[in-house]
């Protein structure tokens, strides 16, 4: 479990240092050094929670960008009486903030600690952010190398708390009330208000089709004969708690009471004799399985994590009222979030898509050149085999070198494996595009 705590922090940090093209304009500049709140006698700089408060404004904008084809306008909007988006972030990160700083204090007690090995990362992590920035932006985030790294410990410290403390969580419950169902639906909608009396009347009638169809062959596709009604059905699937229980953990809110007691009337491979029609929709029902074990394993599963995210809520809101906090809401007042400041980030896919297509360039110049000398001096066989041997074993050391520049860190148990991945993904394409030179210069040589 720890070994996998560590792995999840060091991957923490990578993407921390993915976030390093941050670029902003039309706000003034925050003395980052001045202290905006102060946990058991710990005083945060504004810096920290301005870079924290950028990193969560650049992920909501380019998640906007890529969900609604536009940045997120939202930071000058109400989100509350009073409060706007954009002020209700700085209150959230400095709370989160305040917390991180609370889970390094807590950390021995859970037996958890930032090795040497995590201090390097975590400074090799900084100086490539502060490379990758200009003067400018680094400026207006009102940060230093220190403060990136004090933000990168306390993140890594925030990854790994969350085993610990959810450890102990209650994993017993009930089987009977755990017990899931599967089956498979059609569902027609006719409540739309553009249709007329006869339209509902008419997908009414395909809902009944459906159904006597269903009935004269229960195991028949569902969705084959839905489409035959009109070619926008289609057959879904759904699970559901194949038992009644007053269980909060275990209740159906996704289906209709209607659905639910009509499919537990149900065995297996059963079709309701009736179509199910609710206020607004018909249903045709199968049921495919009383007792579904993998749903009942998935049931279990996402029971045990809402356990463990309430007690990992509870623990951690309990330490913010028990910790002498105090903050200075002039100092904050300067950080503000607005539509007109916006803020971008240069994902890690993008740095390493820009290395690769390098690494590309780079190896297809290397090739021609060779296949020149090649043509040139027309080798056997044998030596165009010899050379491909010696190609692979650069084209492995190059990989590997670009995947430690472009992460800006060393090699730990986790890069490893990843990149060990990487590299024989990368031998992979190496040498396919070596046959097709082999192949070339055969061809030449001929």
């Amino acid at each position: 479990m720890r070994e996998m705590a560590k792995r999840t922090a060091v991957a923490a940090l990578v993407g921390v240092t993915a976030m390093s093209m941050l670029a902003g304009c039309g706000e003034k500049n925050l003395d980052g050094t001045k202290t905006v709140a102060t946990v058991n006698g710990t005083d945060i700089p504004l810096g920290i929670v301005s870079l924290s408060v950028r990193q969560q404004q650049a992920q909501t904008e380019a998640m906007y960008l890529s969900l609604m084809g536009s940045q997120a306008n939202i930071w000058d909007t109400e989100a509350e009486e009073g409060v706007t988006y954009g002020e209700q972030l700085v209150d959230e990160v400095l709370q989160d903030v305040e917390l991180m700083y609370i889970m390094r204090e807590k950390a021995p007690d859970y037996g958890i600690e930032v090795t040497e090995e995590d201090e390097t990362a975590i400074a090799e992590a900084a100086a490539s952010f502060m490379e990758a920035n200009d003067e400018e932006t680094i400026q207006t985030l009102a940060v230093d190398e220190d403060m990136v790294k004090t933000l990168l410990e306390l993140e890594t410290y925030r990854e790994r708390i969350y085993d610990p403390v959810v450890a102990d969580v209650d994993t017993e419950m009930n089987e009977d009330e755990v017990q899931q169902s599967s089956f498979t639906y059609v569902s027609i909608n006719f409540s739309s208000e553009e249709l007329t009396d006869e339209e509902v009347q008419e997908k009414k009638d395909q809902a009944q089709d459906i159904l006597d169809k269903m009935l004269e062959d229960p195991s028949a596709d569902m969705d084959e004969i839905a489409k035959e009604s009109d070619d926008t059905y289609s057959a879904l699937s759904g699970t559901f708690t194949t038992n009644e229980s007053d269980n909060d953990e275990v209740g159906d809110t996704s289906y209709p009471d209607e659905v639910i007691e009509a499919l537990r009337t149900l065995e297996d491979g059963e079709v309701y004799d009736s179509v199910v029609e609710t206020d607004t929709n018909c249903y045709i029902l199968r049921l495919d399985e009383k007792n579904d074990e993998e749903a009942t394993e998935t049931k279990k599963e996402s029971i045990i994590s809402t356990r463990e995210s309430n007690l990992y809520l509870e623990t951690t809101q309990g330490w913010l009222d028990e910790a002498d906090i105090t903050e200075n809401e002039d100092v904050l007042s300067a950080l503000t979030v607005t539509n007109n400041h916006t803020f971008t980030i240069q994902t890690a896919e993008d740095e390493t898509e820009a290395a690769e297509e390098d690494t590309s360039a780079d190896t297809a110049g290397e090739e021609t050149t060779e296949e020149d000398t090649a043509a040139e001096e027309e080798p056997t066989e044998s030596d165009i085999a010899s050379q491909d041997g010696e190609e692979e074993s650069s084209a492995d050391s190059n990989a590997a070198s670009q995947t430690e520049e472009s992460t800006g860190e060393e090699t730990t148990e986790a890069d490893e494996d990843t990149q060990s991945t990487d590299t024989e993904e990368d031998t992979a394409d190496t040498e396919g595009s070596e046959e097709d030179t082999a192949a070339d210069t055969s061809s030449e040589t001929e």
